[in-house]
């Protein structure tokens, strides 16, 4: 008898689901009703755009005999596990144990990849690779934004992120599509995306070579994306350069208004 149930709880494990999960149950949306084999399933459906709450789910039906029922791991009427991972906080099911599930408590959703490979930071609101903790610029709930590549939100994006020198973040598939377009900053904040330092020192000495530091239209007002200041400059052929920090990453801006 012990065999014949554990037969039954096994059985059709990884034969069921979508593209996005691998489960034996579909759930119900509680905001239109409907049957979906999972949130993401739902989100891609609606027409109008609104998106499932995946802690609001109720009731689920077991693809194996067809039984809807409260969320629960195990179907009460045939004894098959509806997903060998289940989640009671997220009302998430998945077959597929190697992507390493685990809930966050601090995001208050399941993330993968393995727990002890992931770190909470409280300022970006986000779960982030171990190999970013102490080393990473925090923004403020950068995590809880759109990418600003493709628009998508990136807090419980099924897509890997990025988490760029600055502390903003992206995917990283639009990420490494922004570097065959050489584009080298931050779609955000415009700093470098990358120690600039060598590019610099071979851009000053292109200019002297070429007498390209000569000024010819004036005094013009620049912003510096590194180090933020603002400072009067005389406008040159080959860009403009901070005076403070000494970068080539600056653009032209109004002069300021000073107070009367």
């Amino acid at each position: 008898m012990e065999l014949d149930d554990a037969s039954r709880h096994g059985f059709g494990r990884m034969g069921f689901g979508c593209k996005h999960y691998r489960r034996r149950c579909r759930i119900r949306a509680p905001c239109c009703n409907d049957v979906f084999h999972c949130r993401h399933c739902h989100n891609e459906s609606t027409k109008d755009g609104h998106e499932l709450d995946r802690h609001a789910v109720e009731s689920v039906i077991c693809l194996v005999c067809d039984t809807e029922q409260p969320v629960a791991q195990v179907c009460y009427n045939c004894g098959v596990c509806m997903g060998e991972y289940f989640c009671s906080a997220c009302k998430f099911f998945d077959d597929d144990v190697d992507r390493e599930h685990f809930h966050c408590q601090d995001c208050g959703i399941c993330r993968i990849g393995g727990k002890d490979n992931f770190f909470h930071c409280e300022k970006c609101g986000s779960c982030y690779s171990v190999s970013l903790r102490d080393k990473h610029c925090c923004i403020e709930n950068s995590m809880k934004n759109n990418c600003p590549i493709c628009y998508e939100y990136l807090f419980d994006s099924l897509r890997e992120t990025s988490v760029l020198r600055c502390g903003h973040t992206m995917h990283l598939q639009c990420f490494h599509e922004m570097l065959k377009h050489d584009k080298f900053s931050c779609p955000i904040c415009s700093m470098p995306i990358f120690d600039m330092d060598k590019f610099l020192r071979a851009l000053d000495a292109e200019i002297e070579a070429n007498m390209l530091h000569i000024d010819y239209m004036g005094k013009g007002w620049i912003v510096c994306n590194d180090c933020r200041d603002t400072t009067q400059v005389y406008a040159r052929v080959a860009g403009h350069k901070c005076c403070h920090c000494q970068s080539h990453n600056t653009c032209r801006v109004a002069a300021p208004v000073l107070p009367a």
